[in-house]
C-alpha cells in the first residue's frame, strides 16, 4: 500500500527482456534504504517486488500483464521513474490510498503553463471515466493528485485535468511531460468498489431471462 507521495526520482539502470516478461534494475538509494527481499516499491505507480538489491539499486521482475497495462513496457536504460516505498503502518497518509495496481494508461492531450501552476489534460478510457470525479483523487505515474476538471459526460472522448504545483513539477517525472506522453493511471480504490457493488446489485435486481415452465406442464410430465 502506498500514499502517492513520491520519495525519490530513480533511474532505470538495466533491462533484461524475455518473451513475456522483463527484469528491471533501478537506481534509487533512498527507496532501497530499509528495503529487503520481497518488499514492495512503487515504480511510476506500478507495485513491484524486490528480488535483488545493492546499497543503491534494486531489481524487480515485471510480468506480461503489467507490461501490457502500463508504461513500463516502453522504458529504456536511463528513463527516470517515480519511486515510493510501501507505507509504514501508523505513518501519515499524505496523499490517498494507492495500491500500485494500474487500471490502464492515459495520454497527455495538453499542457498549459501558468505563473505557479501547470495544468495538464489527459485522455481517459471510457471504462475508467465513471471512476474519475471532479475534486476526486487519482494516481498518475504513482503521484497522488486531485482532479481539477473533468470532461462533460456526453463527450465521446473523455478526459480529465490536474493542476501541478512547483514542488510536484520538480520532485517527480510529471514536470517533464509533453503532449503525446503516456502515463500510468490508478483510479480511487473506493470508487472501484462502489462501481462493483452497484453492478452486482443491478444484476441481482434484473428479471430472469429464463423462460418459465407452466405448472400444468410440470404436472403432466411428473
Amino acid at each position: 500500500m502506498f500514499t502517492g507521495i513520491i520519495e525519490e526520482l530513480g533511474t532505470v539502470e538495466r533491462i533484461e527482456r524475455t518473451a513475456d516478461a522483463a527484469r528491471l534494475t533501478i537506481r534509487g538509494p533512498r527507496a532501497v534504504d530499509g528495503a529487503g527481499h520481497g518488499d514492495s516499491i512503487s515504480v511510476s505507480g506500478v507495485c513491484l517486488t524486490v528480488v535483488e538489491q545493492t546499497s543503491d539499486t534494486f531489481t524487480a521482475d515485471v510480468m506480461a500483464q503489467t507490461l501490457s497495462m502500463s508504461t513500463l513496457a516502453g522504458v529504456t536504460e536511463g528513463t527516470p521513474v517515480n519511486l515510493e516505498r510501501a507505507a509504514l503502518v501508523g505513518g501519515r497518509l499524505g496523499g490517498h490510498i494507492v495500491q500500485g495496481h494500474i487500471d490502464g494508461t492515459g495520454t497527455v492531450l495538453a499542457v498549459v503553463p501558468g505563473d505557479a501552476w501547470r495544468v495538464v489534460r489527459f485522455s481517459l478510457d471510457a471504462a475508467l471515466a465513471p471512476l474519475v470525479v471532479d475534486k476526486g483523487s487519482i494516481a498518475i505515474d504513482g503521484v497522488s493528485l486531485t482532479v481539477s476538471t473533468i470532461s462533460p459526460p456526453e463527450l465521446p472522448d473523455q478526459w480529465f485535468e490536474v493542476s501541478l504545483i512547483p514542488e510536484t513539477l520538480a520532485a517527480t517525472t510529471l514536470g517533464g511531460l509533453t503532449v503525446g506522453d503516456r502515463v500510468n493511471l490508478e483510479t480511487d480504490i473506493l470508487a472501484r468498489h462502489v462501481q462493483r457493488m452497484l453492478a452486482l446489485a443491478a444484476s441481482a435486481a434484473a428479471p430472469s431471462t429464463e423462460a418459465s415452465v407452466p405448472s400444468a406442464v410440470l404436472r403432466s410430465t411428473s
